[in-house]
């Protein structure tokens, strides 16, 4: 909080560049002007009379409202599970699609975990018993191998 009061004083009082101000305090530029984008943003004046909690709390960080679970939608986790057969499909790819179409939806860490937890109860494990060389096996998925004929 010091450092965010610091921040506003050496901009409202000694006029100093967001670049200065951060290079004085040990911040980044970035994070400087974002202190600065929040009280502009806040509608407060210089100088500040109000308690670091009131000004943290309420004015500069209030907190997000809070979207409820139930009203988040679910993923299809079945059609994450397809869509990352195919190649060059990943799961932050998946997210962002998700994302996309349900902008409220759930963030990175929880896709991933509870994919993760869905992928875990379904069983996709088939016993194949055979003697070795009287079956062939041919994956066809994925990148293809050259075959190169030395006769020819």
């Amino acid at each position: 909080m010091r450092k965010i009061r610091e921040v506003l004083r050496l901009k409202f009082d000694a006029g100093l560049s967001v670049r200065k101000i951060a290079a004085s305090l040990s911040i980044g530029h970035s994070s400087a002007g974002d202190y600065l984008c929040q009280f502009a943003a806040s509608g407060l004046q210089w100088p500040i009379d109000i308690s670091d909690a009131e000004l943290m709390n309420r004015r500069l960080f209030p907190p997000a409202a809070p979207v409820p679970t139930d009203q988040r939608p679910m993923p299809d986790w079945a059609h994450v599970h397809a869509e990352l057969r195919r190649p060059g499909v990943t799961l932050a790819l998946l997210w962002q699609e998700y994302r996309l179409a349900h902008p409220q939806g759930f963030q990175y860490s929880w896709f991933c975990e509870h994919y993760r937890l869905w992928a875990a109860k379904v069983d996709v494990a088939m016993r194949q018993e055979h003697r070795a060389g009287e079956k062939l096996f041919v994956d066809y998925a994925g990148q293809t191998a050259p075959v190169i004929d030395r006769q020819g």
